[in-house]
């Protein structure tokens, strides 16, 4: 029998936090692993328990406070991960991860792991447009980092434009394309 494939989920702080949910439901039903990991600013918008609810899984919140196995979470977390994924990712988080900072546990995994990580966009489409925001993307994306989405439409602040986080079923095939 094979293992099953393990995933990080990184949440950060963005309205489609509540979408982040149903892609960890989705994926735990098709019997992936999912390893949560909730920014401060996420759990502002979503509590952890729904994610240990729908994953069945301890979720991660808080460097300073998150072991694992006797090591530090983000090292473990980081070296068991297929894939990271980050849904959805804000301009914020991708600017650090560009920059090399890593102020939580989140960021800390996301410099640490060996896994192919995948991310996936969601803010206003002024802030996706920015320059800033874009040699960010740029910069990712020679490093290996892959991006799905952003996608267009009304967007929760009521802007129309690209920014939106791509569609769950849409996440969920792309994670599932990687893990074969």
């Amino acid at each position: 029998m094979s293992k099953p494939h393990r995933i990080v989920l990184g949440v950060t702080g963005s309205i489609a936090a509540y979408r982040a949910a149903e892609l960890a439901s989705t994926l735990t039903k098709e019997g992936v692993e999912v390893d949560v990991v909730l920014t401060d600013e996420a759990l502002r918008f979503i509590t952890a328990l729904t994610f240990a609810v729908l994953t069945r899984r301890e979720v991660y919140t808080r460097e300073n406070d998150a072991m694992r196995d006797g090591q530090p979470a983000h090292i473990s977390l980081a070296d068991e991960a297929d894939l990271v994924v980050v849904a959805p990712a804000t301009a914020h988080l991708i600017a650090q991860l560009a920059h090399g900072l890593a102020p939580d546990l989140l960021t800390s995994l996301l410099l640490s792991t060996p896994a192919p990580v995948l991310i996936a966009p969601a803010m206003n489409g002024k802030m996706w447009h920015h320059p800033a925001t874009q040699d960010n993307v740029i910069l990712l994306r020679k490093r290996g980092v892959e991006f799905i989405g952003p996608e267009a439409g009304l967007l929760a602040c009521g802007y129309e434009g690209l920014g939106r986080l791509w569609p769950v079923a849409e996440i969920a095939r792309e994670i599932f394309s990687r893990l074969k």
